[in-house]
């Protein structure tokens, strides 16, 4: 690659001779060493001179640039140190311009917190890329903290946001993100999460990362080899070793020119991908032209500027660098998409998983930024009134005098690059006393560790920084000895030794953001729940007991609190103790509340409303309408509607509305059994709350009975359409029968489905013969007999469990068949022999319980009523199928009675005459009992008698002509007077009945 390119932009200070001479030395060294290493001059002398030049171009930029590393304490030192000398008027920050409103309520936070914007519905963007989410982690320990705090509490200094928007951050975005970060970030080898800590690592959820200062090597081969030599195990290593410590006491002009030649290295050496490379100088020609914008617009002089942005892209090389930069570049308009934008909380951990640092790094960066202030004594800036932190005096610092000259820069490169690194001698207090606090956090955590552990740590973390050639060990030496001293082969607890040297170094903080920076809805919870009595914005589990019957004033707080278990993610608010559904309310409650672990989730919500409410209907709607809602999603969201928001049913009506559309459209019948059990539900809430059914839903009954009765037969054929499935669609359409059919259907729609349905699996046969029985097409003495078929035909046997599992499954559209149901299995175990019994009772178990459980209780309790209670009366017990039925018997006794001139029902009248003269008087009856005596008629015979024609049209209806029999004196039987009269008419009806 070329050096700086031929339109870099003119110096405003300086003489071009001094320019060349100030890093002349350099240049001269690194030729002789190109010349030396590569055999001549070639592209590695042009990738060092480059380098160079690119420092040189930095460094006489009358805009100050100050390059920083993110989360790096050095470069929060060295910001805090120029800042408190140079006292700038302007700060441009590298982060979004659209961000800037929110900053000033950081000062209502506990760091870290993340700066975030949230836009849930997009509009020019790709819908399945919603929602859109932009972070933007704050730490105490970095740069772009001090700058923020130091313009926001000095009186006249402005603070200017210069990065992209977020909603370009999207435009320019070609959803590649295999990274963890917006730019690219590869994760360390060990840069997971530790100890399952899952839910800080997710704090920032899938949000695109913009971190300031990404100073790590694009080139794989380059960071392999920084790794190899330096004798670290990941890059944070490295850069704590080779970067931090030696910069954390070095000049102003030391810094940035160490910063600014390894921005320039890893550019340099940075793999040739255009998106990346495109997005990268896209970024800074953004910025220099907001810069540019800004020093026209307000008249400001560059040299009370500073422009804070990471190292990588201070060494840039695009012809817009510079206050006099040549290039114009014109800024894309934002998209229609409307952006939220609030604070949530951060951790040291979610921003080591979202930002691909090891784990713990930057918990020891935080670490190291306190002992770098007690050693160096810098006082940094701080927000005022900030959780956690003194009162700054950052405003009290006199601005330098107007108009102040500047000094040519001074190489400082050459020196750095060339001495010796200075020997930190052993803090051999410190090392001991890391090494009695991790035998101690092991001791409590399970570890048999001994004062000989802490001996061993201690000489090993010597040992293993004199193998890396250090002379004093590092946290990371210090935390590879304890691992191998303590740890051995084995975990008893929770943590790891690596997670306690972690959590003894500083922790994983987590961030809090105050309750004034909490968007309405939030506070608007908090406020609603102050009833409990609870700190709800700690974090950790509080648990919340509301005694409703005894305080009916916490019932608004229950309510709040079922709506947030349905909006937040699970582990936020748990029931304990409790239930609601549709009808039924709780008169105690026992909760679990974990807000202020997921503070995020509920400031997000504070995005998409202003109350729970409006954010609970809008996500009912938007499941209801999504284009992939099907029938049962959207009586889910009626459902929801009904329970959670049943103050109207405005919008339970119109979801219904839209079930009744979506239901109509479907051609398949894959959500029968949620549709059966939520309609069952509904209908059963509404018929106990309501005086009269909504209408939606008898809409939906009518239209889906003659939905299901369209699609039956196809379903039974069906190979995609499961047993239960199809039952499912049969509950639905005997169970709601009897609505329908008064809302108008026609029952025949049904008996011609069920005589179309031709299904050829064994389950869907005995399904369709369940249903054949409820239709009365089909007698139970003839179901009997082909289940006694199928075991009696040896070919059959095998798939007879798939029959019972049909069988099984008709129990939810025809429960009166339980004791059928019954009978075909003690049949099938009682008549089978134990080798063909044996191989495919497997199948049947596993049949009803993949496809049957929740009916198997109603099997059971039907048994349970057959069968005999205890063991003994089993051997004597005969089966009800089985026993033998007295019909002859019957019939004699009967006719006994008759020819005894008896009546039938005469016993009751005689011994409780009180009874039938008080119905007689009901019915208006005044002719009294007959006299004692008198001859017994037949039965029935009196109202044919009374109204012969009745009769006729019976005899007319049948075709029969034969007319009424003559009168005689025979007597005849009783219920024999139309027959005798007719016996045309008779002939007719029993052949009727016998092809039935």
């Amino acid at each position: 690659m070329s050096a700086a390119p031929e339109s870099a932009p003119v110096v405003r200070e300086g003489t071009s001779a001094a320019r060349e001479n100030t890093f002349a030395g350099l240049r001269g060294q690194l030729h002789e060493a190109a010349a030396a290493f590569a055999g001549g001059p070639d592209a590695l002398e042009d990738i060092l001179l480059g380098m160079v030049d690119d420092v040189d171009r930095a460094v006489r930029e009358p805009l100050e640039i100050f390059p920083v590393c993110h989360h790096s304490p050095a470069s929060a030192l060295a910001m805090a140190r120029r800042l408190r000398e140079k006292q700038p008027k302007v700060v441009y920050l590298e982060l979004c311009e659209d961000m800037a409103p929110l900053l000033t309520e950081l000062r209502n936070c506990r760091l870290p917190v993340a700066v975030q914007a949230f836009a849930s519905e997009v509009d020019g963007f790709p819908p399945e890329w919603a929602p859109l989410s932009v972070v933007a982690p704050i730490t105490e320990a970095s740069a772009e903290y001090q700058a923020i705090a130091y313009a926001l509490d000095t009186p006249g200094v402005e603070l200017v946001l210069v990065d992209r928007s977020s909603d370009h951050v999207f435009q320019w975005d070609g959803r590649d993100r295999s990274a963890p970060g917006a730019d690219g970030e590869r994760p360390d080898g060990d840069g997971t999460a530790a100890d399952g800590d899952a839910t800080e690592g997710a704090l920032h959820g899938e949000a695109v990362g913009v971190e300031i200062g990404d100073l790590r090597p694009r080139f794989a081969e380059l960071e392999e080899h920084l790794l190899r030599h330096g004798r670290v195990r990941h890059w944070s290593e490295w850069w704590h070793q080779y970067v931090e410590l030696p910069l954390g006491d070095g000049d102003h002009d030391t810094y940035r020119q160490v910063m600014f030649l390894i921005g320039s290295l890893f550019r340099r050496l940075a793999p040739g991908d255009p998106s990346r490379v495109r997005v990268d100088e896209d970024r800074e020609r953004y910025m220099w032209t907001r810069m540019r914008e800004h020093l026209a617009a307000t008249g400001t002089d560059p040299e009370d500027c500073l422009y804070v942005c990471g190292a990588f892209h201070a060494a840039s090389r695009v012809a817009e660098f510079g206050v006099a930069g040549s290039g114009t570049y014109a800024i894309s308009p934002r998209s229609a998409t409307t952006w939220q934008h609030g604070l949530i909380p951060s951790s040291h951990a979610a921003i080591e998983a979202q930002f691909g640092l090891a784990a713990g790094s930057v918990s020891i960066a935080a670490a190291e930024w306190v002992k770098s202030l007690r050693r160096t004594r810098v006082r940094p800036y701080r927000l005022a009134g900030q959780d956690g932190t003194r009162r700054s005096r950052a405003g009290q610092a006199a601005a330098p005098a107007a108009g102040a000259a500047r000094t040519a820069p001074a190489d400082r490169l050459s020196g750095f690059l060339g001495r010796t690194p200075a020997l930190d001698p052993l803090d051999e207090a410190e090392l001991l006393g890391w090494c009695v606090d991790i035998v101690s956090a092991a001791r409590h955590a399970g570890y048999l560790a001994s004062t000989a552990d802490a001996i061993a740590v201690f000489e090993t973390s010597i040992l293993l920084a004199g193998m890396r050639d250090r002379a004093k060990p590092t946290p990371y030496d210090f935390q590879d000895a304890a691992v191998t001293c303590i740890e051995k082969d084995a975990v008893p607890g929770r943590r790891d030794v690596r997670r306690l040297v972690e959590i003894m170094m500083g922790g994983d903080r987590v961030g809090r953001v105050g309750y004034d920076s909490l968007p309405p809805l939030a506070r608007d919870v908090h406020d609603r729940l102050e009833p409990l009595g609870l700190k709800l914005q700690q974090r950790g589990v509080r648990r919340a007991l509301l005694d409703l019957a005894s305080r009916p004033e916490l019932r608004d707080c229950s309510d709040v609190l079922w709506m947030l278990r349905r909006l937040l993610p699970q582990g936020a608010v748990r029931t304990v103790m409790g239930e609601r559904t549709l009808g039924e309310r709780s008169i105690q409650e026992s909760w679990d509340l974990a807000l202020g672990t997921h503070q995020r989730a509920l400031i997000e919500l504070g995005y998409e409303g202003v109350s729970i409410e409006q954010v609970l209907e809008q996500r009912l709607r938007r499941a209801a309408y999504a284009p992939q809602a099907t029938a049962a999603t959207v009586l889910e969201a009626v459902e929801d509607a009904a329970l959670y928001l049943g103050g109207g049913r405005r919008l339970a009506d119109e979801l219904g509305t839209r079930a009744l559309a979506v239901l109509t459209s479907e051609r398949s019948v894959d959500g029968a059994p949620e549709v059966l059990r939520r309609v069952r539900r509904l209908l059963a809430h509404y018929r106990t709350s309501e005086p009269v059914l909504p209408p939606w839903i008898e809409s939906f009954v009518k239209a889906g009975y003659a939905h299901y009765c369209t699609l039956l037969p196809t379903a039974f054929t069906d190979e995609d359409a499961t047993t239960g499935q199809v039952a499912a669609m049969l509950g639905f359409l005997f169970s709601m029968e009897s609505l329908a059919l008064s809302l108008g259907c026609d029952r025949a729609q049904l008996e011609l489905a069920v005589a179309q349905s031709h299904p050829e699996d064994p389950s869907k046969t005995a399904l369709l013969w369940a249903a054949r029985v409820q239709l009365g097409t089909l007698s139970r003495e003839r179901l009997r007999a082909r289940c006694d078929e199928l075991l009696a035909n040896p070919l059959v046997v095998p798939a007879y469990p798939r029959y019972l599992s049909g069988f099984v499954h008709a129990l939810e559209p025809v429960p009166g068949l339980a004791d059928v149901v019954v009978e075909a299995v003690s049949n099938a175990f009682g008549r089978l022999p134990d080798a063909v019994l044996l191989p495919w009772l497997p199948t049947l178990i596993g049949t009803l319980r993949a496809g049957a459980a929740d009916l198997a209780p109603l099997l059971v309790r039907e048994a349970g009523r057959i069968f005999p209670a205890r063991l003994a009366a089993l051997d004597a017990w005969v089966p009800p199928w089985r026993a033998p039925v007295p019909v002859p018997a019957r019939r004699a006794a009967r006719a006994a009675e008759q020819a005894a001139g008896a009546r039938r029902g005469a016993a009751l009248a005689p011994a409780h005459p009180a009874a039938f003269d008080a119905l007689a008087e009901l019915l208006g009856c005044t002719e009294g009992w007959a006299p004692a005596g008198s001859p017994a008629a037949p039965a029935g015979a009196a109202l044919l008698t009374a109204h012969p024609a009745a009769c006729d049209a019976v005899a007319g209806l049948l075709g029969c002509t034969e007319g009424w029999a003559p009168a005689g004196p025979p007597p005849v039987p009783a219920g024999a007077v139309l027959t005798t009269r007719h016996p045309g008419a008779a002939a007719a009806l029993e052949s009727l009945l016998a092809g039935g």
